[in-house]
């Protein structure tokens, strides 16, 4: 049943034969056999496409519940909490990767040593049903109906520029000034158009296109057109701190705040939750819940700052 189903969810008899450690002539006699022991096609195979028969995804869908109440209940024989096994794959973009998730790891691999977590760490839009990945880590909107996402919090973004930009072409002080400056402008992982800088107007979302004459996908690649001087940016404000720490970077318009960027994991809808990716992504709530009181902690002692030494 287990290679029937991730066969169906890659779609690819190679992919899901890679994903269970097995050879792909393996996953093909085991699709055959269980065929032959139904007495009816579960596939409809050709040399270009494979898809799923009305019998087989009836078939996936009993499956997908069977498999997923055997695990819940061979976790809880097992006390599943203290003792979880098994490889968890997961997606996360680099911000959150770098300044949340990684640097607290140890607590996660403290709590469930057996578990071991495969981390891909990019921008991209990813399929979690066909590269096989357990959950992901996303910004915004969700584009994909057939996930399920829980929200863990939001990302303070900022509005900053290099001390270079700004002794060049001055600093804005209000939204309006924007129109006289440049900016790094970013391009959305999901689609590919260009991002407009975003600000909380009276409790309203505002966008404000800033034009630049570069722009990128990768958010280090951000930071280091802002780093360089090429144009404002509006980065997370967890990515940028070091370099606002250390004055390579120096916010603008602080009065004028980005709207905070939802950060959700997410899983596919169709299936029960294993208890490893409900182990992960209960420890990540608390973990975003944690860094949240941090950096309310962290906002209020900048206020103080500004108010102590104005700009």
């Amino acid at each position: 049943m287990r290679t029937f189903i991730r066969i169906v969810d890659t779609n690819s008899f190679t992919r899901a034969a890679e994903s269970l450690n097995i050879p792909r002539a393996t996953a093909t006699t085991i699709v055959q056999n269980l065929e032959a022991l139904l007495g009816t096609a579960l596939l409809a195979r050709t040399t270009r496409r494979l898809s799923v028969t009305p019998e087989g995804a009836a078939y996936y869908e009993r499956c997908a519940q069977i498999l997923a109440d055997i695990d819940e209940m061979e976790a809880s024989i097992r006390h599943a909490t203290d003792n979880l096994t098994g490889r968890l794959r997961i997606e996360m973009p680099g911000a959150v990767a770098s300044a949340i998730v990684l640097p607290a790891l140890n607590d996660f691999h403290t709590r469930y040593p057996n578990l071991d977590l495969a981390i891909g760490v990019s921008n991209r839009t990813v399929d979690l049903i066909t590269e096989a990945i357990d959950c992901s880590i996303q910004l915004g909107e969700l584009p994909d109906s057939n996930l399920v996402a829980r929200q863990l919090g939001t990302l303070e973004h900022v509005t900053c520029a290099s001390p270079a930009y700004l002794a060049r072409y001055g600093t804005p002080t209000d939204l309006d000034d924007l129109r006289g400056h440049a900016a790094v402008n970013c391009m959305s992982p999901h689609n590919g158009r260009e991002v407009d800088f975003d600000f909380e107007v009276n409790g309203e979302a505002q966008n404000v296109k800033v034009k630049g004459f570069v722009k990128v996908s990768d958010e280090q690649a951000y930071l280091t057109c802002g780093l360089q001087g090429l144009g404002l940016i509006q980065p997370a404000r967890i990515a940028a701190q070091p370099y606002l720490d250390s004055g390579l970077l120096r916010e603008v318009m602080p009065q004028w705040k980005p709207v905070p960027m939802p950060v959700s994991v997410a899983y596919v809808k169709n299936r029960r939750v294993s208890p490893r990716v409900r182990a992960f992504v209960d420890w990540l709530a608390e973990l975003f819940e944690k860094a949240e009181h941090v950096d309310q902690d962290l906002s209020r002692v900048r206020q103080l700052l500004r108010g102590l030494h104005p700009a």
